[in-house]
């Protein structure tokens, strides 16, 4: 029995950009560019990438709540890529999200218990009993207390507001997580307890989970393997275990760009010259060849194919193995 759980082949998303009083379409915004992935059963992925990347539309992509261009989506060996609505939404039990602001995506009027009871109602699961045990049980799986079914949103903390949004996520007992961001909104203080629950459910549980962020060292704690994502396209694919030999220049720029966590330290930056292109009108080739420091006449012509580099990384790039190793302290 194969260990995926989801695998994505070159999909393709673009959004067209309307102008003038007639809104005739002028272009396209090239959001996801013919991505391929897997996630396995039980694993943490973690994707990573800048802001605008198509980190999110990719999470949106494998809900089935954006239309895909091109490509194919496959759920356990069964491709569900044109799946009509009524065949899909018993597989959308197997699929939860975890969105980035607790508050924006719980409903004010209504109390925790509805909250939670909603999603059982509405895949008919269990008698109404059944769910309000149910409910207590998801509580105490997130580390609530029972009283907090009594409460409406406003009446907790943003970290509670997010350990009652993933008590919903877990409400059907899914096997796919995506949690886009789910820290990001919170304060400092509270992350590493919602780190902390994530990590405990996905080992208690099974689970498997996407985690979007820009945060690389959430995400390097949290994760099995990383994907980093820039301009649409996939740069690299690496165990998060390996950090310190990956090779991607654009991988590399993240990772120096991670704070050190000791006061007075300092650190040298690889800092990329030049924005971020726009993806209405990407780059030839490499779409990173313009912020590139090693770019060569190759990388403005050729789309480098994303390939395996040693063992289970992958990466696209044409002078991968000429690209010196990132001392872990910043200095390449």
């Amino acid at each position: 029995m194969s260990d995926i759980l989801v695998e994505l082949k070159d999909v393709v998303k673009h959004f067209p950009v309307k102008r003038g009083f007639f809104e005739r379409h002028a272009a396209h915004v090239h959001a996801v560019n013919g991505v391929s992935l897997r996630i396995r059963k039980g694993e943490t992925l973690g994707l990573v990438g800048e802001s605008g990347c198509g980190k999110s539309t990719l999470g949106l992509l494998l809900l089935r709540l954006l239309k895909l261009d091109s490509g194919q989506i496959f759920f356990e060996g069964e491709e569900i890529t044109h799946l009509p609505e009524s065949k899909m939404r018993p597989l959308r039990r197997q699929i939860q999200v975890v969105f980035q602001d607790p508050y924006a995506s719980l409903n004010p009027r209504m109390k925790v218990s509805a909250l939670l009871e909603e999603p059982l109602i509405i895949h008919r699961v269990g008698n109404k009993k059944e769910r309000l045990d149910r409910v207590d049980e998801l509580l105490s799986l997130v580390g609530l207390s029972s009283d907090a079914k009594e409460k409406y949103p406003h009446e907790f903390s943003g970290g509670q507001r997010q350990r009652v949004c993933i008590a919903r996520a877990l409400a059907l007992k899914p096997k796919l997580i995506i949690a886009d961001e789910p820290v990001s909104a919170l304060d400092v203080s509270i992350r590493g307890q919602i780190v902390n629950l994530l990590m405990e459910l996905q080992e208690k549980l099974g689970l498997s989970l996407l985690l979007i962020s820009h945060d690389l060292t959430v995400v390097q704690h949290m994760s099995h393997r990383i994907a980093v994502m820039y301009l649409g396209k996939m740069m690299e694919l690496f165990p998060s275990d390996q950090m310190s030999m990956v090779r991607h220049p654009y991988t590399q720029a993240l990772i120096s760009a991670i704070p050190i966590p000791e006061p007075g330290a300092k650190k040298k930056r690889l800092v990329l010259a030049g924005d971020v292109p726009s993806p209405i009108s990407p780059p030839s080739g490499c779409p990173f060849h313009p912020r590139c420091p090693y770019a060569e006449h190759q990388c403005k012509v050729n789309v480098p194919a994303l390939l395996l580099k040693n063992r289970e990384t992958l990466a696209a790039c044409h002078l991968y193995d000429t690209i010196p190793l990132l001392k872990m302290g910043g200095e390449v």
